[in-house]
C-alpha cells in the first residue's frame, strides 16, 4: 500500500509551551512499512516535553525499526522510566503514546497508552480505534456515562495510565486498511475541543491530508485551544 501523511502540531491558544511530540517530522509518501506516532507529555517544568520526546525517539528510532508495536511501546516506556529515575527533576513525568505501524500489505498495527487517539475514516464514516485510558472512559464502558456527558465531565482529563509508570497495560489494535481509507492519530488537544462529528466532517471533506490537518488544528483553536494540538493524517492508496 501507498501511504501519504502530514503531521502538524500547534501550541494552542492558552499554553506557552508545546509538550506534544510526533514522528515523522517531515510530511511525505511511501510504501509500507511506515511508523507514525503522537505523544502528549505531562509533568512539572519541562518534564512533559522530555517524556514525549523520549517516547517518540525510543519507539521510532533505528534501534526499534524491527520491533513490533508492542515492543516499540515497551521500549518507549523503559526510556521514560529510566530517565525519570536518573533525574530527580523529572520524577513523575509521563506521556501518552499512540503509535501506528502501517505495513506494506495494508495492515495497521497500533500500540496505545493514554488518551491520545487513533481514528479510521472509511466510506464517510468515522470510527475510533483506540480506547482512552481515563476514569471517564471506564464510566462510559460501564454504561454510567454517555459520550456527550463524558466530554464535559469534570474528571475527563484524569488518565489512569501513561508511559513512565512501572506497570502498564498496552492496547494493541490491528486494522486492515484499504484504498480510500484515511487514518487520524491525535493528541487530546483536538478531541477535548471538538467532538467526533466535527472531526468526521473535516476528515471526510478535506481534499488532502494537509488540508485535513490544518482544518482540525484551526477548529481546535477556534474552540478555545486550551491544550497543545497534534494531528497526523494518513491517506491510503494501492
Amino acid at each position: 500500500m501507498r501511504y501519504t501523511w502530514v503531521v502538524d502540531s500547534h501550541v494552542g491558544m492558552v499554553r506557552s509551551e508545546n509538550e506534544d511530540a510526533f514522528f515523522p517530522e517531515a510530511d511525505d509518501a511511501a510504501d509500507g512499512p511506515v511508523a507514525i506516532a503522537v505523544a502528549d507529555g505531562m509533568g512539572g517544568a519541562a518534564a512533559g516535553e522530555v517524556a514525549s520526546r523520549l517516547a517518540i525517539d525510543a519507539s521510532t528510532g533505528d534501534e526499534a525499526k524491527d520491533d513490533d508495536a508492542l515492543e516499540r511501546v515497551q521500549r518507549a516506556n523503559r526510556a521514560v522510566v529510566e530517565a525519570a529515575l536518573a533525574e530527580p527533576a523529572h520524577t513523575g513525568m509521563g506521556t501518552t503514546l499512540t503509535l501506528g505501524i502501517f505495513d506494506a500489505d495494508g495492515l495497521l498495527h497500533i500500540g496505545h497508552v493514554g488518551d491520545s487517539r487513533a481514528y479510521l475514516v472509511r466510506a464517510g464514516e468515522l470510527r475510533r480505534l483506540t480506547r482512552d485510558d481515563t476514569v471517564v472512559e471506564e464510566l462510559v464502558v460501564a454504561g454510567l456515562l454517555s459520550e456527550d456527558e463524558a466530554r464535559i465531565h469534570p474528571r475527563r482529563h484524569l488518565i489512569t495510565q501513561s508511559l513512565g509508570m512501572q506497570d502498564i497495560t498496552i492496547q494493541l489494535i490491528e486494522e486492515q486498511l484499504g484504498d480510500g481509507d484515511r487514518v487520524l492519530l491525535c493528541s487530546d488537544g483536538l478531541t477535548s475541543m471538538i467532538d467526533d462529528e466535527a472531526i468526521r466532517t473535516v476528515m471526510v471533506h478535506a481534499e488532502t491530508p494537509a488540508d485535513a490537518a490544518w482544518l482540525l488544528i484551526d477548529a481546535a483553536n477556534a474552540a478555545g485551544g486550551h491544550d497543545n494540538t497534534t494531528v497526523a493524517v494518513v491517506d491510503i492508496a494501492p
